[in-house]
């Protein structure tokens, strides 16, 4: 009797918890507003990795050790598509994380993901924020120091993030990133698409009122040298009458 060989069994490392991006709308726009205006801010740096919403795997060998930060940036790894995060194929340490939190997440995202951030992915700067305000404190950040959290001032209204050079705050009840070294907020594509928009019809206006004093002006120096030359007609005129 022939002996039926089977395949080895892979592990498999799902792609997908099953659970929704987000539990709002308004939660799933800041992290997509976040992703958006940090990957633009980032964009010509070749080695920094933005993502969000996706599984990270932490313990080799082992599926159910794992984590989806909402939001998160690491430093050495391209700007290519990666379908799940491995920290043994990808760097393991990360740079920033935000959670967006809500009252039914926030013990979670105050412990067990605290936990893990700091003492395992070593996650340099961490930050929890509630769109609706419902949960006290509803902006907070932390910067790691050995493997514990201090929480981190804020200045001005804002979060300091030393390790994007960035800082994090509201703008109009909506969070945002801050440049301090440029003092100005940094855009998402939306807004950078209307600001253009906006400076295009400035322009626009400009060459408008440019050519309409450029016109008027045309005018009035035609006005003018038709005074003149019907002032040098009266004034032949005149001449003429002298001579007789």
């Amino acid at each position: 009797m022939d002996r039926k060989i089977h395949a080895a069994p892979t592990l498999v490392y799902p792609e997908s918890d099953g659970e929704p991006m987000a539990e709002t709308p308004k939660h799933q726009q800041v992290m997509i507003d976040c992703m958006d205006v940090m990957r633009h801010y980032f964009r010509e740096i070749p080695d920094v990795y933005i993502a969000g919403n996706m599984l990270m795997y932490y313990e080799e060998g082992n599926p159910r050790k794992s984590i989806s930060p909402d939001v998160f940036m690491v430093r050495g790894l391209s700007k290519k598509e990666l379908r799940t995060y491995k920290t043994w194929e990808q760097p393991p340490t990360l740079d920033f994380v935000l959670e967006v939190a809500s009252p039914s997440t926030y013990a979670r995202d105050f412990n067990e993901k605290m936990e893990i951030y700091a003492k395992i992915l070593r996650v340099k700067a961490y930050c929890i924020y509630d769109p609706y305000h419902e949960i006290d404190p509803y902006c907070v950040g932390f910067r790691l120091m050995g493997e514990v959290y201090e929480e981190i001032p804020f200045v001005n209204g804002r979060i300091p993030l030393e390790v994007l050079g960035l800082e994090l705050g509201e703008r109009d009840g909506v969070l945002r990133l801050y440049d301090p070294a440029k003092s100005a907020w940094l855009l998402t594509s939306e807004e950078r698409v209307g600001d253009a928009e906006t400076r295009v019809i400035h322009a626009e206006t400009r060459v408008i009122h440019a050519e309409t004093r450029a016109t008027e002006e045309a005018r009035a120096r035609q006005a003018a040298e038709a005074r003149a030359q019907h002032a040098e007609a009266e004034l032949e005129k005149l001449r003429e009458i002298l001579k007789r």
